[in-house]
């Protein structure tokens, strides 16, 4: 398991922000397109908004949000890397999922959910995602939450390269997550109290 880069600067995003997350995520056709609103929006919004109108959303969203939006990681000043990150209330979607059934819904104002990383091809497996990890649960303690949560794949992810999106268990647990479910065979509720 890589360690968190030495090269690598972490920021939350705002407003401020957006031009560098424009960047980052015109480097696919996937991020483009989705905006990091799959956890957010329901499947029929994030489609029917490909590309610049989930834009104009995530940007209205990052305005209106008392919370930054996710972290971006940066190698010198070249965005290499994205994890959303916030109060589990910003992710209806996810919360509708059966993954996140059995969760105490009184914590979704303070528990914070980190549902998906993106890492540009070229800053993989350089340790771009554990700093970010470090990050947002840095950020969820300065901004007073109780705990972060993720849910990503169950071991190492080799089964669903489709959904490395959401991270691995072995990430979350180098960064002091801890796996309190196992809602499905591939996938784990790891959490991290703050």
């Amino acid at each position: 398991m890589p360690t968190p880069a030495s090269d690598i600067t972490v920021r939350a995003v705002d407003a401020d922000r957006l031009d560098d997350l424009d960047t980052l995520f015109a480097t696919t056709k996937t991020t483009a397109g989705c905006q990091c609103l799959w956890h957010i929006v329901t499947a029929k919004e994030c489609q029917a908004g490909w590309g610049e109108p989930n834009r104009a959303a995530f940007a209205t969203l990052t305005a209106d949000s008392p919370d930054p939006v996710g972290l971006l990681a940066y190698r010198g000043d070249d965005p290499v890397g994205w994890c959303a990150a916030g109060p589990r209330s910003r992710y209806a979607r996810a919360l509708r999922s059966t993954h996140l059934k059995e969760r105490d819904q009184a914590e979704d104002d303070t528990v914070w959910l980190v549902p998906c990383f993106y890492v540009r091809r070229d800053a993989r497996k350089s340790g771009v995602t554990m700093s970010l990890l470090h990050g947002a649960v840095e950020l969820a303690r300065s901004r007073g939450a109780t705990a972060v949560e993720g849910f990503p794949l169950a071991g190492d992810g080799r089964r669903s390269a489709a959904d490395a999106f959401l991270g691995v268990e072995p990430l979350f647990a180098a960064c002091g997550f801890t796996a309190v479910a196992r809602p499905s065979a591939n996938r784990v509720i790891m959490r991290h109290p703050l």
